[in-house]
C-alpha cells in the first residue's frame, strides 16, 4: 500500500509540477528536469548522503526533504530571476540546462571525495524508486505534496490569466508577483520532495500537461489542474506496475521505465496534434 500511495502521489505531484511552469514561463518545454529544478534537488540530496551525515528514522526523512526542497527552490528562483531580464524561451532553456550541469559537476566532485558506500547509496537513490516509502515517512510526504497542490489550485484563476501573457494579467487587477512567489513555492514542494523521496522521475513533469491538453482539449486550468493529477498518477502507477517484471525479483529504475514506454507515446500525440504552442499565447 505504501507503494500504491508513493506512485499515485508522486505522479500527480510531478504532473502538477510541469504544467504551472509551463504555463508561468508561458513555454511548452519547461519542466523540473529542463530547468534544472530536479537538479537543484539531486544537488541538495547528494550534500546531505555523500557527506555522511548520520541520520535515522524520521529526522532522514524530514532531512531528505528538506535538502531537497531546499535545492528546488534556489534553482526554481534563480531562473524566475533571470528570467524577468530574459523574454526569449530559449535562452531561459539554454540558462536552465546549464545550471543543471553545474549542478552535476558538483555532484560528481562529491562522489569523488566519497565514500564507497555514501557513492553506492546516492546511486541507488538517482535509479528512481515507489518502493522506499514506508508508513513513517509516508507522514512526511504525502503533507507535503498536499500542501503543494493546495498552493498550486488557489492559483488556478491567475495561471488562465497568465496564459495571456503578464500584461493582459496585470490589466486584469492580479498581483504578478504574488502568483510567481506562490507558484515558486508550490513548484518547489512538489518536485522538491518527490526527488527526496523517490529519485529523480523523469518525463512526467514535462509529458503529463501535453498529454492532459490533447485528451481534454483545453487549456483552462479549472479542467487541467484535476486532469494533470488524475492523468499523473495513473501514468506512474502503470509505470510502476511495468517495472515489477513477472516472474523475476528484479525491479527496473522507475524513471527508465516512464521515459522508454511514456516518451514515444507522448511524441506520437503530439505528432498527431501537430502544433503544442498554441495554448502558450
Amino acid at each position: 500500500m505504501p507503494k500504491a500511495f508513493t506512485a499515485v502521489f508522486a505522479g500527480s505531484a510531478l504532473g502538477f509540477a510541469g504544467l504551472q511552469m509551463q504555463t508561468l514561463f508561458r513555454n511548452p518545454l519547461a519542466g523540473p528536469f529542463v530547468l534544472g529544478i530536479s537538479s537543484g534537488a539531486s544537488l541538495g540530496v547528494a550534500l546531505l548522503v555523500l557527506s555522511g551525515i548520520g541520520i535515522t528514522g524520521i529526522l532522514a526523512s524530514w532531512g531528505m526533504a528538506i535538502a531537497s526542497i531546499t535545492g528546488s527552490s534556489l534553482v526554481l528562483i534563480l531562473v524566475l530571476t533571470v528570467s524577468f531580464n530574459i523574454r526569449d524561451s530559449m535562452s531561459l532553456l539554454l540558462i536552465g540546462l546549464m545550471v543543471g550541469a553545474f549542478t552535476s559537476a558538483v555532484v560528481s566532485v562529491l562522489q569523488y571525495f566519497s565514500s564507497a558506500d555514501n557513492i553506492q547509496s546516492f546511486l541507488f537513490w538517482t535509479f528512481g524508486s515507489t518502493g522506499n516509502l514506508s508508513w513513517q515517512e509516508m507522514k512526511v510526504f504525502i503533507p507535503v505534496v498536499v500542501l503543494g497542490i493546495v498552493i498550486g489550485i488557489s492559483q488556478a484563476k491567475p495561471l488562465n490569466a497568465l496564459l495571456m501573457g503578464e500584461n493582459y494579467a496585470q490589466s486584469m487587477g492580479l498581483t504578478v508577483k504574488k502568483v510567481r512567489v506562490a507558484l515558486v513555492i508550490s513548484t518547489s514542494l512538489l518536485a522538491g520532495v518527490v526527488t527526496a523521496f523517490c529519485g529523480p522521475v523523469a518525463f512526467l513533469g514535462l509529458a503529463v500537461p501535453h498529454v492532459a491538453r490533447i485528451i481534454f482539449k483545453s487549456a483552462n486550468h479549472m479542467i487541467l489542474i484535476p486532469a494533470t493529477l488524475l492523468l499523473g498518477s495513473i501514468l506512474l502507477l502503470t509505470c510502476d506496475i511495468i517495472a515489477q517484471l513477472p516472474g523475476i525479483d528484479l525491479i527496473l529504475p522507475i524513471n527508465a521505465v516512464t521515459s522508454l514506454f511514456g516518451a514515444p507515446i507522448v511524441i506520437w500525440l503530439i505528432v498527431k496534434r501537430k502544433n503544442i504552442s498554441r495554448n502558450f499565447g
